[in-house]
């Protein structure tokens, strides 16, 4: 079941990633800064993505809730396969042959990650001090790589920003986990601790970021970095927060992590090849966001 729910969040993820792009990048550079959120909200394109990025969130909390992150939190990297005919049939954009190269890479990679992992049990949360340092660690690696993005080429400000939305993707993924661990006891255990509410502040940012990244036109990069950091941050959070596994024993765990490879790999893949074509009609290297 958690498989099943992590890949529809993927396929989710995906087609809101691509409909969201479709409206950021056909934004004039001149709209970009503060309230350019709110622009894009009058965009009826932008705001069925919106909803596609809900409704994936929904499929992947209940995911994490059944499942362990460090097997939920890798599949979602499907999403820049699905993104593929995605991308072909609501933007016209043609699938060349080292992109089709990636998507196979990415889904043998995953595939063999399904087949080799046996996950460790692990826990639903951690002592606050774990959380404060684990998630102060990361929010401080997400604020340098945003203060490095600034005047930056536009696929290098795309991979700066994805990076740093990725990473904190992958800690709103623990969060979430915890959060939705706590439902149990009842809306008022839920209500009534931090987690929830810690969920909400790092979301926000992490959208953010991931909005900047695409309205800067560069798809691969935007997509690549931030698809690949949320996974491998989510490991990670997994093994240190959680203490969580891919298996049980070294052997397991060393080929977990050359299935890995091979979808990152893939991933590596998807990007140069998506970053040699041109940008989207429409789109133009922005200033830097405020």
């Amino acid at each position: 079941m958690d498989i099943l729910l992590a890949l529809v969040a993927a396929f989710l993820f995906a087609l809101g990633l691509v409909l969201q792009e479709k409206a950021a990048s056909s934004l004039p550079p001149e709209a970009v800064g503060k309230g350019f959120l709110v622009r894009l909200a009058r965009d009826p394109v932008w705001l069925l993505g919106l909803l596609a990025q809900i409704l994936g969130f929904v499929a992947q909390a209940i995911a994490l809730g059944v499942g362990r992150m460090v097997i939920v939190q890798p599949l979602l990297v499907a999403s820049i396969v699905f993104a593929l005919p995605l991308g072909r049939l609501l933007e016209h954009r043609r699938i060349r042959r080292e992109e089709l190269a990636g998507a196979v890479l990415v889904t043998a990679g995953l595939g063999a990650l399904l087949v080799v992992s046996k996950p460790d049990a692990g826990s639903d949360d951690a002592p606050f001090s774990t959380w404060v340092v684990v998630g102060g660690a990361a929010i401080g690696l997400a604020v340098l790589l945003f203060a490095l993005a600034r005047g930056r080429p536009a696929a290098l400000r795309a991979g700066l920003l994805g990076t740093a939305g990725g990473i904190l993707f992958g800690l709103s993924a623990a969060l979430t986990k915890t959060t939705v661990s706590s439902l149990d006891e009842g809306l008022g255990a839920v209500f009534g601790s931090w987690p929830v509410y810690a969920l909400v502040a790092v979301s926000i940012p992490a959208f953010w970021l991931e909005q900047a990244a695409l309205q800067t036109g560069a798809l691969a990069a935007a997509v690549a970095t931030t698809m690949a950091f949320d996974p491998l941050s989510s490991l990670v959070f997994g093994v240190v927060i959680f203490d969580e596994a891919l298996h049980e024993s070294a052997a397991g765990n060393a080929l977990a992590a050359l299935a890995l490879a091979v979808t990152l790999a893939g991933l590596l893949t998807l990007a140069r090849a998506k970053g040699e074509q041109a940008p989207p009609a429409g789109s133009a290297p922005a200033p830097e966001p405020a």
